[in-house]
């Protein structure tokens, strides 16, 4: 499965300051029985976002139309938990491309990354200077530039370097999974086998 191209993303944000929150809230357990990657954003955060009567609650964010964008700005420690890779489905899904944290599981960070979503770990104070910002103006701009590995918000003149494995910066600049990224190795691989010593 190819992944989209990840370059330069430049978005308003969607702010959800809270803490430890892990996959079975990212997508409840229940919610688990389809093979298809399809769907799954329907249920983000679905015990949050609708009440008993599968009715939005109108208090949180992602039920408020004033917070719109491909930007998922997170409190420290996003996607604890169990290892379920339907939490970045879920996310992809959603519309999301970016999640901005303090702090991700390593599981749910490789899973993102497999899965053509851009984990951005930066400072705490970073991360709290943003959601003032969002908090301030809801649609302030993040820009996320893979190449350079830099997060900015323009507005405030606030930027970051983040870290990223290289060869999973790779495989999202050029819009590949790992499967694709072996494919593109056919060459040098068959050229190795060819030359190596018997």
């Amino acid at each position: 499965m190819a992944i989209d191209k990840f370059d330069i993303l430049e978005s308003s944000c969607v702010p959800l300051p809270i803490e430890n929150i892990d996959t079975d809230q990212i997508i409840p357990a229940r919610f688990l029985k389809a093979t298809s990657r399809e769907g799954f954003g329907d249920n983000l955060f679905r015990d949050w976002r609708y009440d008993n009567q599968n009715q939005p609650i109108q208090g949180f964010v992602i039920n408020n139309p004033v917070y719109k964008g491909k930007i998922l700005v997170a409190g420290k420690n996003f996607g604890s938990g169990s290892s379920r890779e339907h939490a970045a489905w879920a996310i992809h899904d959603y519309g999301f491309k970016v999640v901005i944290s303090s702090f991700f599981a390593d599981i749910f960070k490789n899973n993102s990354l497999n899965n053509g979503i851009l984990p951005v770990q930066v400072s705490e104070t970073f991360l709290s200077d943003l959601f003032k910002a969002i908090n301030a103006n809801p649609k302030t701009l993040v820009k996320v530039g893979l190449p350079s590995q830099e997060v900015s918000i323009p507005s405030i003149g606030l930027s970051e370097k983040f870290e990223i494995n290289p060869y999973k910066k790779e495989c999202l600049l050029n819009g590949f999974d790992d499967i694709d990224f072996l494919l593109g190795m056919k060459d040098k691989i068959t050229e190795y086998e060819q030359n190596r010593p018997t």
